[in-house]
């Protein structure tokens, strides 16, 4: 089935959901415990709305789910543990959270291009609310790590 311009912009912002909260919780043992505790409840209050998105493109555009691509999440994660061995753990997981957030930003704003249905508009505005919130959060922890 071929999808049309929005269908496949919905996709993208659902696979960039997807992609920061499975980095999120691929690299929990790496984090401190300050860090995971201060982003924790933004990245549950993403599932939450990636859950109820999923639910709203399958009603409202006949988008189906696809599989996660597991060879992308696996490189993603060495490439992250190799830029570790040569610098800060912490600090290289934060970089990575915010180039997550830019990509997730990305996609919201070009699904943001098309018409979309009354009911998905506020649940893409939520995401980008928290995608905003947790680009700030990360600025912060990232500048509280080059202080230390």
């Amino acid at each position: 089935m071929f999808l049309d311009n929005r269908q496949v912009a919905m996709d993208s912002a659902l696979e960039a959901l997807a992609d920061s909260i499975d980095y999120f919780q691929d690299n929990l043992e790496r984090l401190r415990p300050s860090l995971r505790d201060a982003l924790k409840p933004q990245f549950e209050e993403r599932s939450k709305l990636m859950r109820k998105l999923q639910t709203l493109a399958r009603r409202h555009l006949d988008l189906l789910p696809r599989d996660a691509d597991v060879e992308r999440d696996d490189y993603m994660w060495l490439w992250s543990r190799l830029k570790s061995f040569v610098g800060n753990d912490s600090q290289v997981l934060i970089n990575e959270l915010l180039e997550q957030e830019r990509v997730l930003m990305q996609a919201l704003s070009t699904l943001l291009t098309h018409p979309l249905p009354e009911a998905i508009e506020p649940v893409i505005e939520e995401c980008w609310r928290n995608c905003r919130s947790l680009i700030r959060e990360l600025y912060r922890l990232q500048k509280q790590g080059q202080r230390r």
